[in-house]
């Protein structure tokens, strides 16, 4: 068991990336204030742990009642994340930001797609596959999670520091720099999704 919970930490790390939501939300928070960036990192990591650990309870009765495959899942996600990084390339978050002063970057797109990334959504949903583990073990997983999103809120508070170092047009460059990360990551999610149908329909 112990062995799983090393490996469902490493996967959980690698699809939440922390140090990846971090530099999204130096980029995406650059016009706030210090106080407003504080309540934006708590926002965060609290809707990102609503969905993590949603859809570690009924994600995956949620999505067998519903007729989804996990397949589909990622293959939506990848397209949304993709789309997301385009917007971050060329601006168009921003302007969304100015044209719609009540939208809350918390949820959009911070909490989502940036921290509960379609990537980890999946992960969570597989690592707690209820035909699989049991209770204690998907718990175990959970609380992995957590920790996870914890070390995150902790990088966000410290974003501060981060981005009086690199001041606002290093903001803007990182902003368009982890555009086209999330757009490549994007496409590698949805080329894991065909490929793995491919084979799925080859092995039938």
């Amino acid at each position: 068991m112990v062995e799983k919970f090393i490996q469902d930490a490493l996967i959980l790390w690698a699809t939440i990336d922390p140090i990846g939501t971090m530099a999204v939300f130096v980029s995406v928070t650059a016009g706030l204030s210090q106080q407003e960036r504080q309540r934006a990192a708590v926002r965060t990591v609290f809707y990102a742990g609503m969905v993590l650990i949603g859809s570690i309870i009924i994600g995956q009765i949620l999505l067998t009642a519903m007729g989804i495959r996990l397949i589909s899942l990622q293959l939506g996600g990848g397209i949304i994340l993709f789309l997301f990084g385009l917007q971050m390339i060329f601006g168009a978050s921003q302007q969304k930001l100015k044209e719609d002063p009540d939208h809350d970057v918390a949820v959009f797109p911070l909490a989502i797609p940036g921290t509960a990334t379609p990537g980890a959504i999946l992960a969570v949903i597989l690592l707690t596959d209820n035909h699989i583990y049991s209770i204690p073990t998907q718990i175990g997983t959970a609380v992995i999670t957590l920790s996870i999103l914890g070390i995150t809120w902790l990088l966000l508070c410290f974003s501060e520091k981060i981005l009086q170092i690199i001041g606002h047009a290093g903001a803007s460059i990182l902003t368009k720099v982890m555009g086209m990360i999330l757009a490549a990551l994007s496409v590698e999610l949805v080329m894991n999704a065909i490929g793995v149908e491919q084979w799925l329909q080859s092995a039938v």
